[in-house]
């Protein structure tokens, strides 16, 4: 990459030192620390796997806590910590919901269990049935739970054009069916900046 050049989206990662800059005069040192350890928990999961772009899976959930920082201007340390927390359990066989709430409390441990999807199994009858379970836990969840999840989306949408998905229509179309009628029919500030997000996102990609 040229010295001064704009790295593409997928290529963007929060870092440890940057998050510290960003929380350091916000928030007290305890939360802060509870955040760091949120981001070491997560990134030592991640620490093996890439994603289908090749980008380490790592900066997924960073970039979706740097939504939840940036753009939403939230620093609640749960928000932030289940950002960084939100595939954990799905990707580690150590892990477990208990695990997490003795390390970030009880809250950060339901906003992960209720993000947290079951995988492994192929498209059928039983993939799709498991599916709308996770969609009708999410629709009665807490906004805090919807806010890191559409974050969630919001960041794979604009990682689509890097061949993200081996089916980008159907992940861009399933946001719209699924996620983003939570957007559209809450009063919250947060999701209806990440609704007009994913709209772009979704005017973007069917042109």
């Amino acid at each position: 990459m040229l010295k001064n050049q704009t790295p593409k989206y997928n290529q963007t990662f929060l870092s440890k030192t940057e998050l510290t800059e960003r929380l350091m005069d916000v928030i007290g040192s305890v939360e802060l620390n509870r955040i760091n350890s949120a981001f070491e928990m997560a990134q030592n999961v991640h620490q093996f796997q890439q994603r289908n772009d090749g980008t380490p899976y790592f900066w997924h959930p960073s970039r979706v806590a740097r939504i939840l920082l940036d753009e939403l201007g939230i620093n609640d340390a749960d928000l932030i910590c289940a950002a960084f927390l939100h595939d954990v359990l799905e990707d580690s066989d150590i892990l477990t919901p208990e695990v997490i709430s003795y390390n970030f409390g009880e809250y950060v441990s339901y906003i992960v269990g209720m993000l947290t999807k079951e995988i492994g199994i192929k498209d059928g009858p039983l993939r799709e049935k498991i599916d709308q379970e996770y969609i009708h836990r999410l629709q009665n969840s807490t906004d805090d739970c919807r806010i890191v999840k559409l974050a969630d989306r919001l960041d794979n949408l604009r990682c689509i054009q890097f061949n993200l998905k081996r089916n980008p229509y159907k992940y861009v179309k399933e946001t719209i069916d699924n996620y983003v009628p939570m957007a559209e029919q809450s009063e919250n500030l947060h999701l209806k900046y990440l609704l007009r997000e994913i709209r772009k996102e979704q005017n973007r990609f069917f042109g």
